[in-house]
Parts: structure tokens; sequence; C-alpha cells
């Protein structure tokens, strides 16, 4: 049976996150920068020549329909390959933190499957594909750090300074559809440029959900807290209860940090990645 091991699903970190209106569909417009991190789940794929499509949870339970099986699916269908998988995954990346993990288990699922089915798509043709499947999962499959805009399908590569964050997830998660639907969710921030994005990488703009989501779940401003007696300033990534900080000297934070973490909460040391480490697992950008 021909396998592809151990094959990486990274995290991202939202640099900032603005939102810049709302279309009459409902949907928000935003502006954002995307990073990777090598904060990882692990994926392994196994050929099956029946079709079928088959999971296991090497670590925490996930749902029986989850993004991974979604993924597999989708690729057939829109493929009528005949081919199948079974599927074992190890999940590091915590959900309902705002860090994209369900996305990027789909975004390599159809990269790995891509691969393993010979089907010779394109990045263009896997991100068509994904954006069915969730908003974040083009950028996934592009596999660059990036500059988002629209309701997230706008992309454009970004060069990101390497650097070290430390990244707090409290027990608590966070719904994404409560924090979109507050009435006091601030809309109308002026658009950004990437330019004066450029000028403080690290330290641009805010993320706009973040108001509501310490309303909503008090361990995200519990969190900022945490890290600003450590001398850092935390931010809240995407749309989840993760916080993260920039680094510029280590000098054992991450421990002093994890003496004084509340029961259930994690704390993690991360690097940012230049590229996704599945960067050439399609056959063209197009």
């Amino acid at each position: 049976m021909q396998a592809l091991y151990d094959v990486p699903a990274p995290a991202k970190l939202n640099l900032f996150l603005h939102l810049t209106g709302r279309r009459a569909d409902g949907y928000h417009l935003l502006q954002s920068a995307f990073m990777l991190i090598d904060w990882c789940d692990t994926l392994h794929f196994e050929l099956r020549r029946d079709g079928g499509i088959t999971r296991e949870d090497l670590a925490e339970p996930l749902p029986p329909d989850d993004l991974i099986v979604r993924a597999a699916r989708a690729l057939q269908q829109a493929t009528s390959s005949p081919l199948g998988a079974h599927i074992a995954v190890q999940k590091r990346i915590p959900a309902q933190a705002g860090m994209g993990g369900g996305s990027s288990d789909a975004a390599s699922t159809l990269l790995a499957l891509n691969r393993l089915w010979g089907l010779g798509l394109s990045r263009g043709q896997l991100a068509a594909i994904g954006l069915q499947l969730g908003a974040d999962v083009p950028f996934f499959i592009h596999g660059r750090n990036a500059w988002v805009e629209g309701i997230g399908e706008q992309i454009r590569p970004l060069n990101v300074p390497t650097a070290r964050f430390v990244v707090v997830k409290p027990q608590a998660g966070l719904d994404t559809g409560a924090i979109f639907r507050a009435p006091e969710l601030k809309r109308d921030t002026e658009a950004a440029t990437i330019l004066g994005f450029a000028a403080d990488p690290l330290g641009f703009g805010q993320n706009d959900l973040q108001p509501v989501a310490e309303r909503l779940c008090p361990q995200v401003a519990q969190a900022i807290g945490l890290l600003a007696r450590h001398g850092l300033k935390g931010r809240m990534t995407g749309s989840g209860s993760a916080v993260f900080a920039p680094l510029a000297q280590e000098a054992g934070v991450v421990s002093r940090l994890e003496a004084q973490l509340p029961s259930g909460w994690s704390v993690r040391l991360c690097s940012n990645l230049e590229v996704h480490p599945l960067g050439g697992w399609a056959s063209s950008d197009n």
C-alpha cells in the first residue's frame, strides 16, 4: 500500500486583522497579514484503491465529518478520482484558537492527495476547491505569508521578518459566528497599505475582533494581561482565543509563563516560516 508519511499542516497567526466594511450579503470585508508558524498537526496518508475515505485520530477525537474528510471527498468529486485514502491525524493545533488548524489540515489533505492520487492539479486549482471548504484554506494551499483582503479570497505574497513568538491558548475557545454577529463589532477601520504595514510589521494595527472577544471570553483578556506582566505586548490572533506576542529575547519566558498558567491552558514558543513545508506539492502556481 502506497503511503505519504508525516505530512505537516502548520498553524498561522494574524499579525493584524482589520474589518473595513460589510457586503450586502452580510460577509465582512477584512485586511490581515497571515503568517505561517512551526506549530503543526501531522497527517499520514495511505492509498486506498476502493475509493473509501477513512480517518484515524491519533490524539483528540475529531468530528466524523471534519474538514479533512470533506477535503478528500471534495477532491474526489472535482476530479472523479476512483482512489481513496486512510488518513491518520496527530492533532496538535488547538481548536477555536484562531490559528487555522482545521483549514490547514484541509489544505495539506488536498496537497497530499493531489500527489498520492497522481492528479497533477495546480495550486490554483486546489485553492479553488479549498475555497468551498473555508476562506482560509487557499492561504495554506498557496503556502506563503500573505496580505489578505476581501472576504479572505484576495491573497498576495508578503515578506515577514524572521522572528520568534510566544503563543498562549486559554482553555476556553471562541465561536467565530458569535463575534461577527455582535452589534458593537467595529466594522469601519480605515483601509491600510502594505507600505504602512512594512514600517512596523510586528506591531502594526490591531485585531478589530479583540474587544468583542474579550467580552465573550474573559480568558482572552486574562491571557493578554499575563503576557503584559512579563513585558510582552500580546494580541489575539484570528477569531479564536489564542493570543501571541513577538519576543525580542527568550530568556526563559516560556518556563516562567508555564509556571503561572491556569489549569487547561497551554503556551508554546514558535518561529515563523517563510514558506509552507509542502511548498512544492503542486504542479504549478496557476
